[in-house]
């Protein structure tokens, strides 16, 4: 049996790890030198380093003979590395904090402890820990990751993974193994005691799953197939999901758009582990706008601006905004960075390229020398009171000493039962409780409306005189309205260059594409209306008009598709897609496929709201009457058991519960029923009467 390698002492391993990555082609002799070591111990050492899998041993492309290979550091050892430096940097700490009691006669008050996150008390916006290892390193890592198994990220995986990697997350060192996520679902503090109010997992199929084990690397592939990164695999568990919606997002209700995204998009397996960075993620829109967390710190540093104060926001700005802007930079006597969210937000969010020319277009609204802006590539996840402790973390790392909380912080608006998912000051209870912990102040502001007699906007819950003065607001749903009919938004509460950014993209509705759903059983009639809907309009022209009819669809665009659950919803998102595409591009869409299940339903309208107007309509004839109608005799072979997973028999079909319009088909001519959907069309305002 082997005798156990014995590694140096931590400090030691870590000069060595680090000398290693900043110098891969380092001579033995120049690294021994490093060290302080002789070339025996530095021999040793290496042994000891290989035979622990944290470093590789290379043939040498050195001109000196003497150096027959060279060293590099494999994704486990530059992962190590990344966890030493936490500990090299606390006991310096601990060492000025000593040398400063011992000068002074006064102790440094942040003081490390179990239950507080460790915020550095180092100069001002000094930078921060990466997760990425050196140029040379990454481009060796590249290619000894290009025969690891490979995963490719989601859009949210991509968002998270890029703000590990550059310390938005700091201190995470990766995605969370099992004890630190429950310990983060359960009470927001990780195993040593670190406030962190959101798990950070990475969730996967169970197929590829399958196929990995703790103790083993994978590669980290973008959508294009690019290495991002490196992950040394600690931990793999299937989560208990409806406890972390409870407990994450306040209720297990999948009118949560966070809630529904874990129970019907997420895979069921998580990875946790360390990572090693390779390369950040490629951005191609508004790229001078992008700052990593060190970017923006040495920014601060360079103008000289020691407190910060940052405004989160998702939706274009307006003059309510400004002035609750301006207040809060005023009342913290700071400097003000407008740093907007461009990852995921809510679905139905104005597009983030027509947000962020919105806030180019008013940036001249605000002193150019006190005030800045910066794009963050979060996915959020509508977490009300625990996302605002986590934009407070994450503004924290990017340098900010304040951080604006207003009414409904990232809230998701309505579940199930029609009420608010949080309190309208939930969130600034929350971070207000955390806030010494977190080291960043939080500026609370209420909801601002515009007072027309004294022509500003305030407080609502700050007017003393409100029966004598007249309270003008637009909430979001009447700003919606308002562009969506072409109807006039007055100066007072929007700048004209952010209304004629948002009359771009956000025509009136009748110029609009949009998407008719239809859902129902076989047999419901389905094919029958989407074809009358699809003559008559275009019989009234202007709009290009698509039939995607399910049987037309499984013969041109999913014929190699069978008829299983996972198959059945592949077909409705292909479908979802073409539909999403035509809408985008100012068309109709006309879709009837039998679509029985809820969560691929609510998928396809949250991809096609993106770009139109999305019309379900449930064609609800009773499966009675789809089988008196059954000319093909499908549903008698279902009965007999000769079509397995057959809707309405062997499997279910979920009826929608909110569906833009329902028609029933018993009893009643196609005209009238075609006659029913037009005219919802015209209510709607997408097509004129």
């Amino acid at each position: 049996m082997p005798a156990p390698v014995t590694l140096p002492e931590d400090d030691l391993l870590f000069r060595l790890l680090r000398q290693i990555d900043v110098a891969p082609e380092g001579s033995q002799r120049v690294t021994a030198q490093a060290l302080g070591v002789s070339l025996g111990k530095l021999n040793a050492l290496l042994r000891a380093v290989t035979e622990a899998g944290f470093v590789q041993i290379n043939d040498s492309d050195s001109p000196d003979r003497r150096q027959k290979v060279s060293y590099t550091l494999t994704p486990r050892g530059a992962a190590h590395k990344s966890r030493l430096v936490d500990t090299f940097l606390a006991r310096k700490l601990n060492e000025y904090n000593a040398l400063h009691a011992e000068l002074t006669g006064k102790a440094l008050s942040s003081k490390l402890s179990k239950n507080r996150t460790t915020t550095m008390a180092a100069p001002l916006h000094a930078p921060i820990p990466e997760l990425y290892v050196s140029y040379d390193s990454a481009q060796k890592l590249k290619v000894e990751a290009a025969e690891l198994p490979s995963w490719d990220l989601t859009a949210r995986q991509v968002c998270d993974l890029e703000l590990l990697m550059n310390g938005g997350f700091n201190p995470l060192k990766g995605f969370m193994g099992e004890d630190d996520y429950n310990g983060v679902v359960e009470d927001m503090r990780t195993t040593d005691g670190t406030l962190w109010p959101m798990p950070i997992t990475l969730d996967v199929s169970e197929a590829f799953a399958g196929d990995v084990e703790p103790g083993q690397d994978i590669a980290l592939r973008d959508a294009e197939g690019v290495i991002l990164a490196i992950l040394s695999i600690s931990d793999k568990w299937t989560p208990n999901k409806a406890v972390e919606a409870a407990k994450v997002y306040g209720a297990d209700d999948i009118a949560h758009p966070a809630v529904n995204y874990l129970h019907n998009v997420a895979g069921p397996i998580y990875l946790g582990g360390a990572i090693t960075g390779i390369q950040q993620p490629v951005h191609y829109d508004f790229r001078a706008r992008r700052d990593t967390p060190n970017e923006l710190r040495a920014y601060f540093r360079k103008l000289g601006w020691r407190k910060i104060v940052a405004f989160q926001t998702r939706n274009p700005l307006h003059r309510a905004h400004q002035e609750l802007t301006f207040r809060a930079a005023k009342e913290a006597q700071a400097n003000l960075l407008i740093h907007p969210v461009v990852g995921m937000t809510k679905p139905g969010d104005v597009d983030h390229f027509t947000r962020v020319r919105c806030y180019e277009a008013v940036l001249d609204q605000y002193p150019a020398a006190t005030t800045s802006m910066s794009l963050l590539n979060l996915a959020m996840r509508m977490a009300g009171p625990r996302e605002a402790v986590w934009h407070g973390l994450i503004r924290k790392n990017h340098g900010c000493t304040h951080f604006i909380v207003g009414r409904d912080h990232a809230g998701p608006g309505k579940n199930s039962a029609g009420e608010d998912f949080y309190g309208p000051y939930d969130a600034q209870d929350l971070f207000r409780e955390h806030q010494e912990e977190m080291g960043i102040e939080m500026v609370d502001f209420k909801h601002m409306v515009y007072v027309q007699e004294r022509a500003q906007y305030e407080p609502n819950d700050e007017i003393e005189d409100r029966d004598n003065v007249t309270i003008l607001n637009i909430s979001g749903t009447e700003l919606r309205r308002r562009l969506r009919e072409g109807l006039e938004i007055p100066e007072w509460f929007s700048f004209p260059q952010v209304v004629k950014e948002l009359r771009r993209t956000s025509p009136p509705r009748s110029q609009q594409g949009f998407t008719v759903f239809f859902t129902g059983l076989s047999g419901s009639g389905k094919s029958t209306i989407a074809n009358a809907i699809m003559v008559k309009l275009m019989e009234q022209g202007g709009r290009p008009v698509t039939l995607l009819d399910g049987d037309l669809v499984r013969k041109n665009l999913s014929s190699e598709l069978g008829f299983s659950k996972e198959h059945r919803d592949l077909n409705i998102r292909r479908i979802g897609y073409v539909a999403s595409e035509i809408t985008k591009n100012g068309g109709i869409a006309i879709c009837a496929p039998i679509a029985p299940y809820t969560a691929t339903r609510r998928a396809v309208r949250e991809e096609i709201e993106q770009f139109g107007a999305f019309v379900e309509t449930h064609v609800a004839t009773s499966l009675e009457e789809c089988e008196r109608r059954d000319r093909k005799g499908l549903y008698k072979l279902a009965r007999e058991g000769k079509i397995k997973e057959f809707t309405g028999i062997s499997d279910p079909y979920e009826a929608p519960t909110n569906a833009e319009l329902v028609v029933d088909t018993e009893g009643m001519d196609v005209d009238y029923c075609a006659q029913q959907v037009l005219l919802k069309l015209e209510s709607m305002g997408l097509i004129k009467a």
